[in-house]
């Protein structure tokens, strides 16, 4: 028979003496929330915010986009890509500049090509000679293939001499159409779509946060504390990010630098709303404001700190990831919720003291005033669960099961060039009128490079694989030999992989070859591997290292077993629904290959946050009331600040839809959808009704499995002064 709870029972149990000696909350807490220290704190993270803006504004200018810093470090197309620094730069990447004339290019096309040619050349960053105008088959299109070396300037240096090839071109015959492809075009197109994304997404993650924060607290003026916390997270997670990526060679790109500003934002302000949720109920029980501010940190600060805890190990974990992107995001992402978690619970207390009550205007919880956290909603929903807990959680767990069958239709098998943006840009309109008219891999050719001695078996081995158009005579420089070969077919399809892979396995044989297979081809079969094996890695070592830290947090096996259970099944059904609304919904061609990890990670270690304030206040009450008990109060209590708290963070990923690229799109949708999951469904209904089914079961094997509530009481100087029953 399944056990429950009388369904006209709420308790709410409050403090007035905690068990620690020398007043409210420890050292900490009572230092947080001082008369005078609180005015130091102030000061400090003043001094702190002002230092620190220098740093964070040259941030952008720090990032690494360049090919080797999103690459598998370990792949052989990132061997061939360093060995190729000694025949041309490896910062040197090829921009494709196709013309097309449906009526046939005419001589005075090729003279006006060939005179732009000439303007190519003294473009900042081409340092060789552009190659053509190649003329094709059917002589309606010509190309030309403008070397750019961009340095250490990544995306940015390309874009700008793209900028001037463009601009060169527009003078061009009437008639004749330019664009501009290739890797060069697509990484300027890059360029631009990231272009501002710093400000873009602070924007637009402070304006979603400010309209949850009004609604949330109903007040015009509190909001404004949480939010400038915030800011000063971000400014200095940002400014010690940029010295790790300065100082300590810390990899830092577009990616990574975009994902921070998102989760300090949203985690942050999860914080904030965590705290000033338990300062506002200890401030209808405190006169002294200083006194109710060290009961908060005292009670809220662990669980707020076990979380921002429990996501740094998460994120840590991406340091076992081959991808150099994947690797480097993971310190990155530390470091910013690291700042968050010591700003929220430092200078956020700090500037609550400071204000007081009148700052809560005009909801001010005044001394003696009522709770209705046991009337609220969150209350009545404790209520319907309570009536049949064991049927809840089962049709709860199945439903999100089904929705986890969607998995099997999401294509993470990486995007291709046309498929990776919002719209249609130019180098996407260049890349398909060069198929029509030109071999589908011209402009990126698969490169080897062999031993010098070798080279005429490589070449011929290499020039006799199936896919595999035309290739170069070989140039030597030193004891390698260097070659390029045309693909058959598009540079980004499936078939040109398996063309990558036929040549590896043949020029691989060549006795004494020493052979290695690159170029663009060879880098995105690389990725899309290496991302596959991260996963599998990475996906294990999260959820070991998440159940260990509610181990020790909770001191249960089942509890910690229960909770991750409940996240894996909630990031199955957030991807699975993801899938589909990608598929169906956006009409988007795949998905990224590293987008099921990215979810995973922030799914997962976010995810388990609001597991960790549900379960941490569950835990206290049931040391008095009981588990059936403490599972309604802490739903009570916590439900509607743990909602408000997965609308900032869903509505700050989301946020990263406001890029024009699909990749971004789809992290920020499949976070958002995963965190609305967790705070309403996963959270609220399928771990509170595995709490009142399982009942003291839940904390086995410690001694409160034994006892729930009992002798406990005594132990712990616990006291139940206020009892509402409702």
């Amino acid at each position: 028979m399944t056990p429950s709870v009388p369904t006209g029972t709420v308790v709410v149990v409050t403090d007035q003496h905690l068990a620690s000696s020398g007043g409210p909350g420890g050292p900490l807490a009572r230092f947080a929330s001082g008369k005078t220290s609180k005015w130091l704190i102030l000061g400090f993270w003043l001094v702190v915010f002002v230092l620190a803006l220098s740093p964070a504004g040259k941030l952008t200018g720090a990032q690494e986009n360049d090919a080797v810093s999103w690459l598998p470090g370990d792949a052989e197309s990132t061997s061939v890509l360093r060995d190729s620094a000694a025949f041309q730069s490896s910062d040197e990447i090829p921009a494709v500049v196709v013309y097309e004339r449906t009526s046939g290019a005419t001589t005075g096309d090729i003279a006006a090509v060939a005179a732009q040619m000439k303007q190519f050349a003294d473009i900042d960053g081409v340092q060789r000679d552009p190659v053509g105008p190649i003329p094709s088959e059917d002589k309606r299109a010509l190309q030309v293939l403008v070397p750019i070396d961009a340095g250490s300037g990544g995306w940015e240096a390309l874009g700008t001499a793209v900028d001037a090839i463009r601009a060169i071109t527009e003078d061009g015959p009437t008639g004749l159409s330019v664009h501009i492809t290739g890797p060069g075009g697509f990484a300027a197109d890059s360029s631009e779509a990231f272009a501002g994304i710093d400000g873009k997404l602070l924007y637009s993650a402070v304006g979603v946060v400010v309209v949850i924060l009004l609604l949330t607290y109903r007040s015009p003026l509190l909001w404004m504390l949480p939010v400038f916390s915030a800011v000063v997270s971000l400014i200095v997670a940002q400014a010690a990010v940029y010295f790790l990526a300065t100082k300590a060679d810390l990899t830092v790109n577009a990616q990574s630098a975009g994902i921070l500003t998102v989760l300090v934002f949203g985690a942050g302000t999860d914080y904030a709303l965590l705290l000033v949720a338990r300062y506002r109920e200890e401030l209808r029980r405190h006169e002294d404001r200083h006194e109710a501010m060290a009961f908060a940190l005292h009670r809220s600060g662990p669980a707020i700190f076990a979380s921002g805890s429990t996501v740094i190990a998460g994120m840590l974990c991406l340091l076992l990831a081959s991808m150099n992107s994947t690797q480097g995001l993971g310190p990155v992402a530390a470091v910013g919720i690291a700042v968050a978690l010591l700003v929220m619970l430092t200078l956020l207390p700090a500037l609550l003291v400071i204000m007081g009550r009148w700052f809560f205007w005009p909801l001010r919880p005044s001394y003696g005033s009522a709770d209705h956290t046991e009337t609220g909603v969150w209350a009545r929903v404790g209520r319907r669960i309570a009536r049949a807990p064991r049927r809840t959680w089962v049709v709860t767990a199945l439903v999100l099961a089904i929705a986890s069958i969607g998995l099997f239709r999401l294509d993470a098998n990486g995007l291709q060039n046309k498929d990776s943006f919002y719209g249609t840009p130019d180098s996407v309109v260049g890349e398909e009128v060069l198929a029509r008219h030109f071999p589908a891999g011209s402009g990126q050719p698969v490169v080897v490079i062999a031993a010098k001695d070798a080279a005429g078996a490589v070449r011929t081995a290499f020039a006799g694989t199936d896919g595999i158009e035309d290739v170069s005579d070989p140039v030597y420089e030193g004891d390698l030999a260097f070659l390029q070969g045309t693909l058959s077919d598009r540079p980004d399809s499936q078939a040109a992989k398996d063309t990558v892979d036929r040549v590896r396995a043949t020029v691989h044989t060549v006795p004494s070859g020493g052979a290695e297979v690159g170029g663009g081809t060879a880098i995105a079969l690389d990725t899309l591997r290496a991302s596959s094996s991260d996963t599998r890695v990475i996906i294990p070592v999260v959820l070991l290292v998440v159940f260990l830290i509610l181990m020790l947090l909770l001191r249960a096996l089942v509890a910690p077993l229960v909770l991750v259970g409940t996240v894996v099944l909630s990031f199955g059904a957030a991807l699975g629904i993801s899938a589909l609304i990608f598929r169906h919904l956006f009409h988007f061609a795949g998905a990224d290959s590293s987008l099921p990890l990215f979810v995973f990670v922030f799914l997962v270690a976010l995810g388990i946050d609001y597991n960790i304030f549900l379960m941490t206040r569950v835990h206290e009450e049931a040391k008095v009331v009981g588990t059936r008990t403490g599972a309604l109060v802490g739903l009570a209590a916590t439900g509607g600040v743990i909602t408000s708290a997965g609308l900032v963070l869903a509505g700050t990923f989301a946020v990263l839809g406001t890029l024009p690229v699909v990749s971004f799109a789809e992290i920020g949708i499949a976070v958002a959808l995963g965190v609305l999951l967790d705070t309403i469904i996963v959270r609220a209904v399928l771990v509170t009704a595995l709490n009142l089914d399982l009942g003291p079961r839940m904390w086995w094997p410690s001694a409160l499995a034994r006892t729930d509530g009992s002798s406990l009481r005594g132990r712990h100087q616990a006291q139940a002064d206020d009892v509402l029953v409702g």
